[in-house]
């Protein structure tokens, strides 16, 4: 799963154009062909002066002649490969993170060391070496992931999940493992399966290090993201009608949605779930949902995981660590908006797909449309993947957190088709 550690020379990622790439790769083939040739020509046909009175050193000098061309040639191919695999590192952009700098952890180092495996070469994946994973983006940030990597061994984890994160949001994801405790927080007031997946998440499961609010009553009120609107309220707020009661015709019911699957429902995978409300009303229903999070500004993993439910802890860059073809049910909301060009929703839609089992359902909640061109972009995108139209909504939707402001939205429920390869 994970991305392979790379170093980038000047911190930035270049890209070179593929057709110069391959151009320079065949003119150094092309020079390496031409030179064995005229070495192996030259070898085989060189002989001394004086063939008549030396023909003992003659085969002597030729033999040792052929066997220092042969190795001349031999170190000529070892240079194109070494050549070959340089320009292969510099087409993709970066290449091993510099272990030598002097401001490197030393648990990095450590970390990032490959190892022999003990038995020498396996011999179903060929592989002879262990091979650290994280993400090729950490040598931009080394500075900060060598301070993420840097405690006492055997010791308490440094209180500093705010540095995981922004390594996280900058794509050196995924992380180094650590060699540390982390904090343990006492579990206190947790209510038994599945009741806790109604009740107020106590305080005390929490560690609140780094964050503005320091209890549950101080994120009631709060605008946390457009999903996100008082969703740690489980009890006077919104989120205990949410799936269950319509406030427009964009708002679709959990049970109309799991109707449409024909019984087949038993899996799913919340994108960006919140605070796992999705999740919950589909284990009232039997079905389990995992639910991909951060916690940003917010304890979502922890409130998530009190809630007996499941959380995962994954941003969107990071591919989704599922196996082809498993879930019957994805759905996600605005956490599909990715900033930048389309081709960064292309790869999330694949990654999408991938996971989603054919005949599966993808529910798209709300999706806020910021304008025509971005609907256009994405339904265009949704219609190359040939998917089944269950249900398609296009409409207004009032949103009372900006005076009441009405904005565009689409939902939809999809349906992946069976594809002939």
């Amino acid at each position: 799963m994970g991305s392979v550690s790379l170093k980038i020379r000047d911190g930035t990622a270049r890209f070179k154009r593929a057709s110069l790439c391959s151009s320079a790769v065949n003119i150094l083939m092309l020079f390496s062909v031409i030179t064995t040739n005229l070495f192996a020509l030259y070898a085989f046909t060189a002989s001394p002066k004086d063939q008549h009175n030396q023909v003992h050193n003659h085969n002597f000098k030729n033999i040792s002649l052929i066997s220092e061309q042969v190795s001349l040639i031999l170190r000529e191919i070892d240079f194109s490969q070494k050549k070959l695999s340089q320009i292969e590192k510099e087409m993709l952009g970066y290449e091993s993170i510099d272990l030598f700098r002097h401001n490197i952890a030393s648990e990095l180092k450590l970390f990032l060391q490959r190892h022999q495996l003990p038995l020498g070469k396996d011999s179903k994946s060929g592989m002879t070496e262990m091979v650290a994973s994280v993400g090729h983006s950490c040598e931009k940030y080394a500075d900060l992931l060598s301070q993420y990597m840097s405690y006492k061994v055997s010791g308490p984890c440094p209180d500093d999940w705010s540095v995981a994160q922004k390594l996280i949001l900058r794509g050196c994801e995924p992380l180094a493992r650590r060699r540390c405790f982390a904090k343990s927080i006492p579990k206190v007031g947790l209510h038994p399966f599945p009741n806790s997946l109604w009740k107020p998440v106590g305080n005390k499961t929490v560690n609140w290090s780094g964050l503005g609010c320091k209890n549950f009553e101080c994120l009631k009120g709060k605008k946390l993201g457009r999903d996100c609107v008082a969703c740690f309220d489980l009890v006077n707020g919104y989120e205990n009608k949410r799936f269950v009661k319509a406030t427009s015709k964009i708002d679709f019911l959990v049970d109309d949605v799991l109707a449409l699957g024909s019984g087949g429902i038993r899996i799913g995978f919340d994108i960006g779930g919140g605070s796992g409300t999705f999740a919950a009303r589909m284990a009232d229903r039997k079905v389990t949902v995992i639910t991909s999070t951060l916690n940003i500004d917010a304890p979502f993993n922890e409130f998530i995981a009190g809630r007996g439910l499941f959380p995962l802890s994954l941003s969107l860059e990071h591919r989704f660590p599922f196996y082809d073809n498993v879930f019957d049910l994805v759905h996600a909301s605005n956490a599909l908006d990715v900033d930048g060009k389309p081709e960064k929703l292309e790869f999330l839609m694949f990654d999408i797909d991938r996971i989603l089992r054919a005949g599966g359902l993808f529910w798209l909640d709300n999706f806020y449309c910021a304008n025509d061109e971005k609907k256009q972009v994405l339904t265009r995108l949704i219609e190359r993947f040939g998917y089944k139209k269950l249900k398609w909504v296009v409409g207004e939707k009032i949103d009372s957190t900006r005076l009441g402001k009405s904005e565009v939205v689409l939902s939809a429920v999809l349906q992946k088709p069976i594809r002939v390869s």
